[in-house]
């Protein structure tokens, strides 16, 4: 096994040119493409509760999901779409000035140039199209655009090998 791993690393040093190569990244211009992505769903908070409500097209989807104690819910931050809150590149953490200016990249800022943010979300309860979790750092409509189940669920890291030397 290890010398697959030794193979690997010698195919991918030799691929981008040596491992002592260096980027000039200041003539190089950032592509301008654009992507499609739709909501497959919305947070919803109603009676003391919240619940990701997923379109019934995408109901199959959500097939053991309710055997996993967490879910990944990546969303829109449609409330801050606007020009000049996608252009603010630093921010206080939290919103709290005690907190130093960070960019927005090192956090999770509802402020961005591309509006998704993420959240780890434990699941109380998955019913038909409805996912119930603890908590979501969203507000009551906000679109869906994505869901991952916890990723420890199936990848179950071996335990780390000693190597024994001769």
């Amino acid at each position: 096994m290890r010398f697959v791993y030794i193979v690997t690393a010698m195919a991918l040093t030799w691929a981008l040119g040596g491992c002592c190569q260096k980027m000039n990244v200041q003539n190089e211009q950032t592509t301008r493409e654009q992507f499609s992505v739709y909501p497959i769903g919305r947070v919803v908070r109603k009676d003391g509760k919240t619940m990701i409500v997923v379109d019934r097209e995408y109901q199959p989807g959500l097939l053991g999901l309710d055997k996993q104690r967490h879910v990944h819910v990546i969303y829109w931050f449609d409330k801050n779409d606007t020009p000049e809150k996608r252009s603010i590149m630093q921010v206080h953490p939290r919103g709290d000035v005690a907190n130093p200016l960070t960019g927005v990249f090192a956090t999770h800022a509802p402020f961005r140039p591309n509006l998704i943010a993420i959240s780890r979300c434990d699941i109380v309860s998955v019913n038909d199209n409805v996912i119930e979790v603890k908590e979501i750092d969203a507000f009551d409509g906000t679109p869906v655009i994505d869901l991952k189940g916890d990723f420890f669920f199936y990848y179950k890291p071996q335990e780390k090998q000693t190597l024994k030397l001769q």
